[in-house]
């Protein structure tokens, strides 16, 4: 009998089936020579890169370790990153195009030594990906791909039949890539890295830093700090934004994953479609069975339709393509776009060459998280580093930045506008809102979020976001307050989920109501 009902709750499989120890919170200054703030795949990578240089590292996190966009990603290992190798020879040029492909494909065989070396489980093996469109208006533009790969010297070919046989017009396949269990990996270099000497903290929130141009400080939320002599910000969103302005720079999205079992075999390799809605298609394993990984439907956060409608999308994609048996887990995941389409790894600013920055990996955090580990390890060790400038967090571009930071920062304002400007009810009746459900209304003139949970508590926040002041919007998919402006996320209760907002929500005592 197929069960064709979602899972009622968010969860990652990845978290599901993975092991993390618990760490300490750090309640006293310590001092240490690098100081990584981010427990994903970029900060605890270049922890195990520095450890095996007996290098002393301190890692810490605003959550429980890999609770973040790395336990919630797809988690292909491939420099294949969508419509991308065209676009960089257009804007950057072909030796620039070359060096990213060169980045990624290092990052993946980096992956791939350090499962060897250790001899990690991880569930990682060889498969092509495949470049997909349903739409002849998009044929040109994977012809125009493959030009480029074949300028870069990418291995790939343009074909019509693909191992998966669902509908395709055109797919271009990059050859040798890979996937893997993240968590099960990330976990195994975190042990090693404790090993070499790392010391881990989470649930330690670092807020500013404290600079000084040869011994920088974190601050913590609690007034701790951890001299370093380098620090690095991988925490998904930088923690730490002096004139660099990010939140202008860049723009969060969501996308949704579903986890299925078949009644058919996988029959291998990973897919991704070129036009909008977002379709991704690969597998991984479950108690000896395929468990396919249906993923897409990017949004900008906190903008669009309800977001179960988007699980209920690729639900319906899922029903269309394959046969199903069961959905047994779902989740989503944000991640951040930069203007050009580049991460941001390097210096944050010549000013300050101690103060390091990755972020910005536009979903395809496995080698772009690991290529950003790379280059960051060069940079602390004083080795050659050939990926400075096209990475750098600095740059500029006039074509295309300046068109997509007046397009980016347009809708920003746009969005603010629409919040405020928000014609809420201002009656709020509890009795009405049903168990696990949320509505906006105005109390006292403001307008204000509030959330029944499943015992039928009510949860009451004022929905102006902490960072500048935008307005947030009720995310059913994940019990979310998510900003349409730039991307900040907080629980139900206020807390802080994502950045660039490091201050909750301003709670609302439900009893003042009655």
């Amino acid at each position: 009998m197929v069960d064709n009902h979602l899972p009622n709750h968010s969860q990652s499989f990845w978290r599901e089936t993975s092991t993390i120890p618990k760490y300490p919170s750090l309640d006293t200054s310590i001092q240490t020579e690098v100081g990584i703030v981010g427990g994903g795949i970029t900060g605890i990578t270049t922890a195990y890169l520095l450890s095996k240089k007996n290098v002393k590292v301190t890692l810490i996190d605003a959550n429980p370790i890999l609770k973040g966009t790395t336990g919630h990603t797809t988690a292909k290992i491939t420099a294949q990153h969508g419509l991308i190798y065209d676009e960089l020879i257009q804007h950057f040029g072909i030796e620039q195009a070359t060096l990213y492909y060169k980045a990624m494909d290092e990052a993946k065989q980096l992956i791939e030594n350090n499962i060897n070396d250790l001899q990690i489980d991880c569930d990682f093996c060889h498969e092509d990906a495949f470049l997909y469109t349903n739409l002849d208006s998009w044929k040109r533009d994977l012809e125009k791909e493959k030009d480029a790969y074949d300028q870069i010297g990418i291995e790939s070919e343009i074909t019509k039949d693909t191992p998966l046989k669902f509908p395709m017009k055109l797919a271009l396949q990059m050859k040798n890539q890979a996937l893997f269990h993240p968590l099960k990996y990330l976990s195994e270099l975190l042990k090693e890295s404790i090993r070499n000497g790392l010391t881990v903290y989470e649930n330690t929130v670092a807020v500013d830093i404290e600079s000084d141009r040869s011994n920088p400080s974190i601050i913590t939320k609690d007034g701790h700090r951890i001299k370093c002599d380098y620090i690095i910000a991988a925490s998904h969103f930088p923690f730490y934004d002096r004139d660099s302005f990010y939140f202008t720079r860049m723009y969060a999205e969501r996308a949704y994953v579903l986890a299925m079992q078949s009644k058919e075999k996988y029959p291998g390799g990973m897919y991704i479609n070129a036009e909008s809605p977002t379709r991704s298609v690969r597998t991984t394993t479950w108690k000896g069975r395929d468990l396919w990984l249906i993923s897409g439907e990017n949004h900008k956060t906190g903008q669009g339709k309800p977001m179960h409608e988007h699980f209920k999308a690729l639900q319906s994609f899922t029903n269309e393509n394959f046969e199903v048996a069961s959905y047994d887990f779902r989740w989503s995941a944000q991640d951040l776009t930069t203007l050009d389409k580049v991460p941001y790894i390097g210096r944050i600013k010549s000013s300050t060459p101690n103060i390091l920055v990755a972020t910005g990996y536009r979903k395809w955090g496995m080698t772009n998280g690991t290529a950003a580990a790379n280059m960051l390890t060069k940079i602390i060790v004083n080795k050659a580093n050939e990926y400075t400038k096209l990475f750098d967090p600095a740059r500029f571009k006039a074509d295309p930045t300046i068109k997509k930071f007046v397009k980016t920062n347009t809708d920003t304002a746009k969005q603010m506008v629409k919040g405020k400007l928000d014609n809420t009810n201002n009656h709020l009746d509890i009795n009405q809102l049903q168990a696990d459900q949320a509505t906006v209304t105005r109390i006292n003139g403001n307008r204000a979020g509030v959330y029944k949970d499943k015992k039928n508590q009510i949860y009451i926040v004022d929905t102006t976001c902490t960072h500048l002041k935008c307005e947030v919007e009720w995310n059913s998919g994940e019990r979310s307050w998510d900003c349409p402006c730039h991307g900040s996320r907080f629980s139900y209760t206020g807390e802080v989920l994502n950045g660039p907002a490091n201050k909750p929500l301003k709670h609302i005592d439900p009893n003042k109501l009655k």
